[in-house]
């Protein structure tokens, strides 16, 4: 496992990787070499009390045939502005690391940093591997934090509540109320029984919060690194443990409700391989202009900074 930038993101997830026990080494490269050395030598000193792993700085030279390269690093988003603001500044960046780690053939190479939909775009271009071999976090924490708050209104277990926000990791998401099931049980048939009837007012308030998270948190702490790292070591899960699990991650999408040629986030099959499939899950009328929305926003940032 090779993680490339160990800012507030790459360092935690670097944390939950090796509290996981899932790598068996854990490579760290940033452009501050002193940085890593020290997030290394952090890392280690736990080993004790750890799995056995092997954690060290290295270079880019470490990505050869790396089951997984994580890529976090870019610029910091700041208290209040739009995640494709950072755009121009982060495809620059993208221009120069993509095509170090790629020349030395990791498996699969997953993006984090943002805006991750049109960076995940330029991995691809950049890297020249095909789309199921680089793909980016998208809305896997979205639809988490999407989950919880549905889980927190009917008092069950997030593990059993289903539903997915797809689309860009960003401002223009999509809530696929139409599909959000308790238990296999669709939620406007199991809210008569619950004790929070989920109005249509509640359903906004609840998609309100998912969208403003990252912004609320960042405004209060200055950024967001231990939901994602966790997220993180999910979609490594599914690839590590060849898992075939059904993961909101940004993929390039081809006839995808009629969308085409740009990463978004949609429902698909993440093993070994990357991404194996995706799942074309149905949209009611709302919720797929809105995803056709989302990918025009995107395709416009695209084709603004020349990708």
């Amino acid at each position: 496992m090779v993680i490339v930038g160990v800012g507030q993101v790459g360092s935690t997830f670097a944390f939950a990787l090796l509290s996981s026990g899932l790598a068996n080494s854990i490579v760290l490269i940033d452009r501050n070499r002193e940085l890593a050395d020290g997030h290394a030598m952090d890392l280690s000193h736990g080993l004790p009390f750890a799995h056995p792993t092997t954690v060290y700085a290295g270079t880019y030279q470490d990505c050869r045939r790396a089951d997984v390269v994580v890529v976090t690093a870019g610029v910091a988003q700041k208290p209040g502005e739009s995640r494709l603001e950072l755009v121009e500044r982060n495809v620059e960046i993208f221009k120069d690391i993509i095509p170090k780690i790629a020349t030395h053939d990791p498996k699969i190479i997953l993006i984090v940093s943002n805006p991750v939909d049109v960076l995940t775009y330029a991995a691809i271009k950049f890297s020249g591997f095909t789309m199921n071999r680089v793909f980016g976090s998208g809305t896997t924490l979205d639809t988490a934090r999407f989950r919880y708050l549905i889980a927190s209104h009917c008092n069950v277990d997030p593990r059993n509540v289903h539903a997915y926000i797809i689309g860009e990791h960003g401002d223009s998401e999509v809530a696929i109320w139409s599909q959000v099931n308790i238990a296999g049980v669709p939620l406007l048939a199991h809210c008569p029984g619950c004790q929070s009837p989920c109005t249509e007012d509640e359903r906004r308030a609840i998609f309100d919060r998912v969208r403003k998270a990252a912004y609320e948190i960042i405004a209060k702490k200055g950024a967001t690194n231990y939901a994602i790292s966790l997220a993180l070591l999910r979609i490594v899960g599914a690839i590590l443990r060849d898992e075939n699990s059904v993961l909101t991650v940004s993929t390039l999408v081809d006839n995808y409700h009629g969308v085409s040629d740009v990463c978004l986030s949609v429902p698909a099959i993440v093993n070994r391989n990357g991404i194996s499939r995706v799942i074309e899950i149905r949209l009611d009328e709302t919720e797929l202009e809105g995803f056709r929305h989302s990918a025009r926003i995107l395709k416009e940032t695209i084709a603004a900074v020349g990708i």
